[in-house]
């Protein structure tokens, strides 16, 4: 469903600049910049306000409050107004906000240039099917996902991944080619995922790097963020020496880990990193 269509209202412009600024508070002041003249609040299954929606003279404008909690002043300024509440599935929502950043982000930034192999989706189906076999209707996460080559190839096999990364540009490829599905895109800090998701039962990052000993404690900080997220987590790199840095976060992290060598592909997934809750 569509964040208007959720509100019942004939088209809403959520106030957040972006995806990853729903947690800022501050972004909730930009609601009250006009006199509103009708008000809709709504709320989840726990009737907890998921969101605020006003109208002005220049329409319906709406904050969200997903990953932050509703300010004094907002919960005042609809009881003003004598606004309707509405009440909606959390995770409906949490889909339609994923599906308005992305298609946003579709429509304002120039998609990168292509950098899918044409058989890369295919081997990555086949470590899959050797890793986890069917695994059909599993939430997954997909890890630093870039263009969606790796969610694709999840969605294959009947996974629904969710998948983030902090580059607009190859997201914007992504959705454009269809690899990628709005309403499980995220713009984000990946260092910053638990601040937007939930856990899932399987991750996967494909291509974590290159992680050099300069950029190291970056993709520690992404990966092990990560394992916190998954039970199951499969990561794979280019080289055996960056899956055995991989491997000592897992299991510095409590995880059982296993490495193997994936001769399907000698460029991006050669190297993998399985990792179990112990």
């Amino acid at each position: 469903m569509k964040v208007a269509d959720i509100l019942e209202v004939d088209g809403c412009r959520l106030v957040e600049p972006s995806f990853a600024e729903l947690t800022a508070d501050a972004c909730t002041a930009l609601l009250f910049r006009a006199a509103p003249d009708e008000a809709r609040l709504l709320v989840d299954e726990e009737e907890e306000p998921l969101a605020l929606a006003l109208h002005d003279g220049e329409g319906w404008h709406a904050v969200s409050f997903l990953f932050r909690e509703p300010t004094l002043a907002a919960i005042e300024c609809f009881e003003a107004v004598g606004g309707e509440i509405y009440q909606e599935n959390r995770e409906t929502w949490l889909s339609a906000v994923r599906e308005y950043y992305s298609t946003e982000l579709l429509a304002t930034v120039v998609p990168a240039l292509e950098d899918l192999r044409p058989d890369r989706t295919g081997m990555i189906r086949d470590l899959l099917d050797e890793v986890w076999g069917d695994r059909a209707g599993t939430p997954c996460l997909d890890c630093c996902c870039g263009s969606g080559v790796g969610t694709a190839a999840l969605r294959a096999g009947g996974v629904r991944a969710l998948a983030y990364d902090n580059d607009p540009s190859l997201l914007a490829l992504g959705l454009s080619k269809g690899r990628l599905v709005p309403s499980d895109t995220m713009c984000i800090d990946a260092r910053e995922a638990a601040r937007y998701i939930a856990p899932v039962p399987l991750g996967a990052a494909f291509m974590a790097g290159e992680i050099y000993s300069y950029n190291a404690g970056l993709w520690e900080s992404i990966l092990t963020g990560f394992l916190a997220l998954t039970d199951e987590t499969l990561i794979t790199v280019g080289t055996e020496a960056e899956a055995a840095r991989v491997e000592g976060w897992c299991t510095g992290n409590g995880r059982d880990a296993e490495v193997f060598e994936n001769r399907r592909d000698p460029l991006y997934d050669r190297w993998c990193c399985v990792a179990r809750r112990a």
